[in-house]
This record gives structure tokens, C-alpha cells and sequence, in this order.
């Protein structure tokens, strides 16, 4: 298959998992300058070098070639080794103008539905979706809530063997698994204006970090202080949801990314007092 050049807006990183071939990945996707969207794996994100750590919002270019093993039509291998990083993240000054400006161009669902007919249809496994309203963040322990022997010994694998035979005095680091999961419940309008309510799992490493910091800066607080950033900040915002759909179960949906400007009023106010 042909490797090409690519510049892609990245727009998810998925919180990482285990990996038998690629000890740790994250799922990342993004936006091609056409406007369609892209999911780039595998990315070993922590375990890459810091001038090749991209950030949310950033446009990088790399070489990329089609997954061989992956049929979905967004799914490409990316070349770590080419990835360039050195543009800046796009700002949110002027109520995220050039943010909103760059998903001009690629298409927003109103309903989960649709994103479900698209994928039966053609293949669709990435769309942006704007929910009509949030209606609640489920909250729930984890079993087990730590990593299985094998997960872990996954995770240490390719550590060990950079670390060669000075492993007692390298200091491995194992990725911390979430002892949560956090899914959203909303509303969507359907077919003849029928209000339809879904839940999907929230998976972007962003919320991953979320939990982290709440739990390090408040201890048993953590829940609270949560809740306010996923729940209160966010039904402010024109929330948008980056779904993603699972290789092995293609019609199982994960919200994989959120991308939250200022809402119409939030911005209207801003104008007024600008």
C-alpha cells in the first residue's frame, strides 16, 4: 500500500490501554485538511520521544499509509519516526474562531442514529455529533480495578528491553489503569421530532487525566470536583462528541473526544462586553 504525506488536526487521544505487539497505544483521530476525519493507531504516545508528543488542537504532518489488518475506511498506520509537531495548537482566543473554523468542513450529526445508518451503510466509524442536551455522567467502579498479571507484564515488556541488562536500576513505569468508567447519557432529536436518549462511554485521555488530578488534589472530594468540569462546565459549552466505534465490535460506539466551545450565548455575551 502507498505511503502518502499527511497533515491532520488531531482531535483525539484516547486514554491508553495494553497492548500484546505495541505494549501501550492510544487510539488518536483527527482531521485531514479535506475535512475528513482519520484515526491514526498505533500511537504509543508516553513511550515516544517528547518532540513527537502532539497536543489536542495541533496540526501535525507525518507519513501514513492505509492499516493493512484494520478494513475500517478512516484507519491508517501512521510513521512515528517522521512525525512533525512544530506548529502550534490552534487557539481559543475569540470564542475558539479558528477551532470552529477548522470543522467547517466536516460534518456534524444530530443524532446517534444517523452516525449508526452512515456506518451499516459505508463503513463510518469516526463523526462528530452534537448532542441536543446532556442528561447525565454515570460514574462507576471498575473490575478489576487494577491490571491483570498479563496487562502489566504488556505494559513492561518493551521497557525492560530498552533498558537492556541495567533493569534493576531503570525505573519502569507502568501506565495506572482508570478504577472508573464515566459515560455520558443525552438526549438527540430522531425521526418526525421523536426525542431519543442514548449513553455511551467517555474514553478521551483528557477525562482520564481529569480523574487523576481530582483524586491527587482532593482525595475523597474527587467526585465533586469531577463532576464540575464533565458536568457543570460542560453544559455550558456547544459540546460536540468524537465518536469512535470498536474494530472487533463495529457497532459498539465510544465518545472518544470532546470538543466544547463557548455556547451561542456564551459568545454573544463575550461580544457585548469585548
Amino acid at each position: 500500500m502507498s505511503v502518502v504525506d499527511e497533515q491532520i488536526l488531531i482531535l483525539c487521544k484516547t486514554y491508553p490501554s495494553p497492548s500484546e505487539k505495541y505494549v501501550e497505544t492510544s487510539c488518536v483521530a483527527g482531521m485531514r485538511e479535506n475535512g475528513a476525519l482519520i484515526r491514526l493507531f498505533p500511537v504509543p504516545f508516553r513511550l515516544v520521544s517528547a518532540d513527537k508528543q502532539f497536543k489536542k488542537w495541533q496540526w501535525v504532518t507525518a507519513k501514513i499509509e492505509k492499516a493493512r489488518k484494520d478494513h475500517r475506511p478512516e484507519s491508517y498506520q501512521i510513521k512515528i519516526d517522521t512525525l512533525d509537531c512544530s506548529a502550534e495548537a490552534l487557539p481559543t482566543r475569540n470564542s475558539w474562531a479558528a477551532r470552529r473554523a477548522a470543522l467547517q468542513s466536516t460534518p456534524v450529526f444530530r443524532t446517534f442514529t444517523d452516525i449508526e445508518r452512515e456506518r451499516s451503510a459505508n463503513g463510518t466509524s469516526l463523526a462528530l455529533l452534537r448532542p441536543l442536551k446532556l442528561v447525565g455522567l454515570d460514574i462507576e467502579p471498575v473490575k478489576p480495578a487494577d491490571w491483570t498479571e498479563e496487562e502489566i507484564a504488556k505494559l513492561l515488556a518493551e521497557q525492560r528491553q530498552g533498558a537492556l541488562f541495567e533493569e534493576d536500576k531503570a525505573e519502569l513505569k507502568t501506565l495506572r489503569k482508570l478504577p472508573f468508567a464515566f459515560h455520558y447519557r443525552y438526549e438527540c432529536v430522531g425521526a418526525a421530532g421523536v426525542i431519543q436518549q442514548f449513553r455511551h462511554k467517555i474514553v478521551d485521555w483528557e477525562a482520564g487525566a481529569l480523574f487523576w488530578r481530582c483524586q491527587r488534589e482532593y482525595g475523597k472530594d474527587w467526585e465533586r470536583k469531577f463532576r464540575q468540569r464533565l458536568w457543570d462546565y460542560m453544559n455550558t459549552r456547544d459540546i460536540i462528541f468524537l465518536m469512535g466505534n470498536i474494530h472487533r465490535f463495529q457497532n459498539q460506539w465510544l465518545i472518544v473526544s470532546l470538543l466544547y466551545p463557548p455556547s451561542e450565548l456564551e459568545r454573544t455575551q463575550g461580544d457585548l462586553f469585548a
